[in-house]
């Protein structure tokens, strides 16, 4: 107890068990094979377990990567994406998850493969259903003409050609913390990310800089300032004393970005009057 980190996790997509349908995002065949989420996994978790923070493994892969897996091709976006969350216990007790999710080239041919079948199937099934009878003399109308050049081809616009098209899937690395330092894990992921895509390889392996986060890197004391080095630069992290208000590590400007000044009095108004509140997001 008392250290910075007690895990570093990498979720993502599990190569042997291939592409499962993700079952907590409902039913989604009607979505093209790249819209659709499959089912990530956790791949990796340092060290395998902790005696004062139990692992838990259903929560964190489904916290780390909620919609599960996405795939995407070179012509989408694919910058990497930050996100937090709290997984609370029977007994109140809480521990802080920080991920950023990145795409990664897919270089497994049965993946690719699966995805460039599921197409296949997807287009086949579109096809019969939106086919006119053959002796429709109207079918030849203006979402089509009878050169083949029919809606069926136009809702292909964002397919997958395996001979084309190179195939990305997302990924996450997070970091399972005791306090919620925001800030400090969203830099030491990044740093870790910019090293695995970097040309230039990082002053040192990967692994040294994930010990370092796990086992050298203490809690900072009350009250105190912690600096500790990341791959690329050191990282600073402030916890408040007793006398002050709690840690609470994350820009209050993105609030007001978000839900407008209006919105947020309102918000607030609520929360002094004890009512119940619901945020309902994607």
């Amino acid at each position: 107890p008392g250290r910075f980190a007690d895990y570093f996790v990498i979720c993502g997509l599990d190569t042997e068990t291939g592409l499962e349908p993700d079952e907590l995002s409902g039913e989604n065949f009607e979505q093209t094979p790249l819209r659709r989420t499959f089912k990530s996994k956790v791949l990796a978790r340092y060290p395998e377990n902790v005696e004062w923070n139990p692992f838990d493994q259903d929560a964190v892969g489904m916290l780390c990567m909620p919609k599960g897996l996405a795939f995407k091709t070179q012509a989408d976006y694919r910058e990497p994406q930050f996100h937090s969350f709290i997984i609370t216990r029977e007994d109140g007790s809480r521990t802080f998850g920080f991920s950023l999710t990145f795409f990664e080239e897919v270089t497994s041919k049965q993946i690719c493969s699966a995805m460039q079948t599921l197409y296949h199937m997807h287009n086949a099934e579109y096809d019969i259903l939106h086919t006119p009878p053959t002796n429709d003399k109207d079918s030849c109308s203006s979402t089509g003409d009878c050169n083949g050049t029919s809606v069926s081809k136009l809702q292909r616009f964002n397919s997958y050609d395996i001979s084309r098209d190179t195939l990305y899937v997302s990924k996450c690395i997070c970091l399972i913390t005791p306090m919620s330092f925001m800030k400090a894990c969203k830099k030491v992921l990044e740093q870790l990310h910019q090293a695995v895509t970097s040309p230039q390889p990082p002053p040192l392996p990967l692994e040294s800089y994930i010990y370092n986060i796990l086992y050298e890197v203490p809690l900072p004391p009350a009250g105190r300032s912690l600096k500790f080095s990341g791959v690329y630069g050191p990282i600073i992290c402030q916890r408040p004393s007793t006398s002050e208000l709690p840690l609470f590590d994350f820009p209050v400007k993105e609030v007001f970005e978000l839900l407008g000044v209006e919105n947020v009095v309102q918000l607030f108004t609520c929360a002094l009057l004890e009512f119940q509140i619901l945020l309902y997001s994607q």
